[in-house]
Order: structure tokens, then sequence, then C-alpha cells
């Protein structure tokens, strides 16, 4: 691996956002670990070292395996000398307040205070992680953060032109098939001029050419091509500004060969120009006979 692994070690208080964070990581296409035991964690870096198909994890580290912890700090002070992993650590912080609150209404028990009081609990558990916040690159003070905002603060200041943080899939499929049920936006194209009625067309699909050609050289397809793209291009930049890590665009005909495939595949190599998409065709290759093909 010619590039350094890129290792994000998540840590903070308890209560304070860990759950969100790793979630916002595996998002942004890291390899997430929770708490792996510190004598397989050497293993783990050979392994990685030997594969070269991971280049960024994300490393949780709290109080839960206290019996771990401090070998785990001291494994991290050695990796600032090995050249194969660029280390950053991020902390999560909220105030004392703050996280009472959050413990009171999940009715949860504080790692540190299985039997006594929470605020004991927390006040060790800022004696404890002092030293690793000191050497936090990042420290971030969830109290007044939803978890979207959390999530859009690691996006700042962790997403890469390499990351996968938001992305659109473009699905083509047959309604006799049932509907996708991972879809945010499904569109019924069965009112434009269906290519299974054409002999020379009805065993191709909407990647070949001629089928393609029908379904667009129709002033039906060509109106409904030009208002659904503005529609995409005027929501899907709503979806990303919610947070949302990917949105999943359906086009549907009667049996998923034809129409759908060749306007999921204009209306994704449109969308390329903007986003990273992807375009799949769920039915393309089943050809269930059917009596009604209205």
């Amino acid at each position: 691996m010619k590039e350094p692994l890129k290792l994000v070690v998540i840590t903070g208080m308890s209560g304070a956002g860990k759950t969100v964070a790793v979630q916002s990581f595996e998002d942004l296409g890291y390899f997430c670990i929770d708490n792996m035991p510190p004598t397989l964690l050497p293993k783990f870096w050979e392994l990685v070292r030997e594969s070269g198909k991971v280049n960024k994890v994300a490393l949780v580290i709290d109080l839960r395996s206290r019996a771990f912890y401090d070998e785990i700090i001291e494994l991290l002070n050695n990796l600032g000398s090995d050249n194969f992993i660029d280390t950053k650590i991020l902390f999560l912080d909220a105030s004392d307040g703050e996280l009472v609150a959050r413990y009171k209404e999940t009715r949860r028990s504080h790692p540190l205070a299985m039997e006594g009081r929470l605020m004991d609990g927390i006040k060790l558990e800022r004696d404890l992680l002092s030293d690793i916040r000191a050497k936090a690159q990042l420290v971030v003070d969830t109290s007044k953060l939803t978890p979207r905002q959390l999530r859009e603060e690691i996006f700042h200041n962790f997403e890469t032109s390499e990351s996968t943080a938001f992305h659109v899939e473009v699905l083509s499929f047959g309604f006799k098939y049932g509907l996708p049920i991972d879809a945010d936006i499904v569109m019924d194209v069965r009112f434009l001029p269906n290519p299974y009625y054409i002999p020379e067309l009805k065993q191709e699909t909407g990647l070949d050419k001629p089928v393609y050609d029908y379904v667009m050289k129709s002033a039906k397809t060509e109106s409904f091509y030009q208002q659904f793209i503005a529609l995409l291009n005027n929501v899907i930049p709503g979806y990303k500004e919610e947070g949302k890590s990917s949105v999943t665009i359906a086009i549907g005909c009667t049996g998923g060969q034809h129409r759908s495939v060749a306007l999921a595949k204009r209306i994704g190599d449109s969308l390329a120009s903007i986003y990273p998409v992807r375009i799949s065709h769920r039915d393309i290759k089943r050809r269930k006979e059917s009596i009604n093909r209205s």
C-alpha cells in the first residue's frame, strides 16, 4: 500500500454521540471497529498492510472495556512512529447537564456508575479521559448538536473527494415483480409506448439501441424526461442537505426490461454529471409471461 492507512480514533464521553459518529464514518467509507481488544490490533494492522484493500479505519475506544483501556492508549502512543498509519483522534464531549439528561432519557446506566450516582461516573470518566482529550486533533462539543448536525460536522472535517458520503442509485424494475421496498422516489412509466409489442424488439432490452431509440423518439417520453429530470435536480439537493447518504430513484414499467431500463439509463447518465451515480436493472433478465401487460 503506497498511501498510509487513515486511522480515526473515535473516543470521548459516554453519551456524547459516538454511535452517530461511527455510523457517519461508515457512510464515509471507513472500516469501523468498535472496542476491539488491544491484543488483536497488531494482527489487524498486519492484515490490513498485507491486503492493501482497506485504507480508512475508524476505531471506537471508550471506557466500556475499562480493562483494556490502558493497553489501547499505550498502543496509540506507539502509532505515531509508524509511517504506515496516519492517526487522528476525534474526541466527543458534552456538558455534564446534557449527559445527565441523555442518560435520564434513555434510562441507561453509566459504564462507570453501574451501582452509584450518575454524576460520580461522569466525573470519573472525565478524569480518565483527560490525557487522550489533550491529544485529540478535533474536539467536538455535542451539547447543542442534533445527530444530524454532528453528522454534518464529521463530514465537514473528514469527507474527501474519494468519499462516498452521498450518491444516487437509479434502479429500473417491473411492477409485476413487486415494488422495490428501498426506493425513495418511485416513478411509473407504463404510460409510455411499449416496445414489447414490436416483434423485433420484444426480446431485446432498454440497453439495446433499437429499444432505447424507440422509447426516446416518443414526444411523451421527451416531455416526461424533461419534467422529471427538472424535478430531480430540485429535490435531490434536499435529500443531501437532510443528511441522507444516498437517494434511490426507481423507474418502473410492466416487466422491467424495456421502458424503465431505457429511462433509468438516460436519467442516471444525466445525474452522473453532478453526483456519483450507480445504475442497476433489477428485472432486466426476467422473462415472466403475463396475460395483462397494460
